[in-house]
């Protein structure tokens, strides 16, 4: 989390804690006026979001390095030439890569693609289109490829986690995990938005910029990526501060596309997301300023998540919601009547955490065969469950579904017993006297009425 010119990195630690480092960061353009000019900021902003994101991730990556790994002849040789500056060199070189592969693969290969159907498309407008059509399909197609990595998918969550921090403290509420769940997972000023909003811009651009030259095209490409950026960057600041109706309209493409680049966080991704917000940010100041602190029951909340879906993903702040929910007809749940001894938000937190595992191991489906050394998840399940939280409602439901499956087998067991031992006197009665026959009838009275339907299913068949 960034505030200003200081920073701070929240890592969860092997051992279970969470280990905050708060530093001030450097920009690139210093304390010059760079920064305020419109268009140069967003340059600026660009590159050290690039820079100071690398720092975050080598940081966070030393809290899990191998103490047995040994250093490679690379590191060796950058550490022998720059010395304490080795670490910015690679970080450099790291970040000009990066930008460079962008470049290649998101600006000068569409462009390639797209000309190599000048051949059957003679109109400069409808290449630049399909040009920026090329570049969209290339970026959703390279999210959803590393969405696939299981390191990528937390980076998401933890990105989701942000996201739900930001938007807990805009929309008034107190910084607490039972909040932050409740809060939206896409933000207007994200930078997914960014990226969607580049693309956009840059068929704008092309459109209108044409040369007849193409190597005059591609280096018109290369070297506008800093202006589309820094337009894009604008469009975004303005978007994520105003409540304009038009603006939301066109920053919702770009909520959509933070589905593919946020995942609901788990609680503790969201402690994490807490403790770097309260290391570099005074939130309860800032919505005392803002005005926008909100004492909230639990129906507000639930009615304000409610009213999400049918107002848009668009919807981040209370005010947006609430507005939805008067078009809609959707009201708060009546208030109810307070407990003697209402549970504090730590416990509902425990018990809501206990809850889903606990759901997690009675779905595990049942293995209808099973060698010796496998077991079968359905008979462990009962025994997965720790004693203390037996009393909870959707074990109790559990136990209920499963003695009654067990009486119903029970009982069709034993009928088929009683049903196995009275089918030779049954088949043998048709040759013994009459006697008989009555002394068998007298005795079949007394058989219960299941076992009757039984025999006579039997005598059917």
């Amino acid at each position: 989390m960034k505030n200003q010119d200081v920073y701070s990195i929240a890592v969860r630690r092997p051992d279970g804690e969470i280990d905050v480092h708060l530093s001030t960061y450097d920009s690139i353009a210093g304390q010059g006026k760079l920064r305020k000019i419109p268009i140069i900021r967003g340059v600026v902003n660009f590159v050290d979001s690039l820079v100071l994101g690398m720092r975050c991730l080598t940081h966070s990556a030393k809290f899990y390095d191998d103490e047995d790994m040994e250093s490679s002849r690379a590191d060796d040789l950058m550490q022998k030439v720059f010395k304490d500056k080795a670490e910015n060199v690679v970080m450099g070189i790291t970040v000009t890569f990066s930008i460079v592969m962008a470049v290649a693969i998101f600006m000068v290969l569409p462009y390639f693609v797209a000309d190599y159907l000048r051949v059957y498309i003679v109109s400069d407008t409808v290449l630049a289109i399909l040009e920026g059509a090329i570049r969209l399909l290339l970026f959703l197609l390279y999210v959803v490829l590393i969405s696939q990595m299981r390191d990528i998918r937390r980076v998401f969550q933890y990105h989701g986690a942000e996201h739900k921090c930001i938007n807990c403290i805009e929309n008034g509420w107190e910084l607490n995990t039972k909040n932050v769940r409740k809060a939206s997972k896409h933000h207007k000023r994200c930078g997914t938005s960014f990226m969607l909003v580049v693309m956009v811009i840059s068929i704008i651009f092309f459109i209108f910029i044409r040369v007849d030259s193409p190597i005059l095209r591609v280096v018109l490409r290369i070297a506008l990526v800093p202006v589309i950026a820094g337009v894009s960057y604008e469009f975004i600041r303005f978007a994520g501060n105003t409540s304009n109706p038009i603006m939301s309209i066109l920053s919702r493409p770009g909520m959509w596309l933070q589905a593919l680049t946020t995942r609901e966080p788990d609680r503790k991704m969201m402690e994490v997301g807490i403790a770097a917000v309260e290391a570099v940010f005074d939130w309860r100041a800032y919505q005392e300023e803002q005005g926008i602190y909100h004492e909230r029951s639990q129906d507000d909340l639930d009615a304000y998540v409610d009213a999400l879906p049918e107002t848009g993903l668009a919807a981040t702040s209370l005010e947006e919601a609430e507005e939805g929910k008067e078009q809609l007809d959707i009201s708060p749940a009546p208030e109810k009547d307070k407990e003697e001894n209402p549970k504090s938000d730590e416990t509902l937190e425990e018990e809501l955490e206990t809850v889903q595992d606990i759901e997690k191991i009675l779905e595990m489906p049942e293995t209808p065969k099973a060698s010796k050394g496998q077991r079968k998840p359905a008979r462990k399940k009962a025994e997965e469950v720790p004693e203390e939280n037996l009393d909870i409602p959707v074990v109790q439901e559990w136990k209920t579904e499963k003695a009654r499956g067990t009486e119903k087998q029970s009982a069709r067991r034993q009928a088929d017993k009683k049903a196995e031992e009275t089918k030779t006197p049954k088949m043998a009665k048709r040759k013994a006297p009459s006697k008989a026959k009555r002394e068998e009838t007298e005795k079949a009275q007394e058989v219960p009425s299941d076992i009757l339907d039984i025999l006579e299913e039997t005598d059917k068949s």
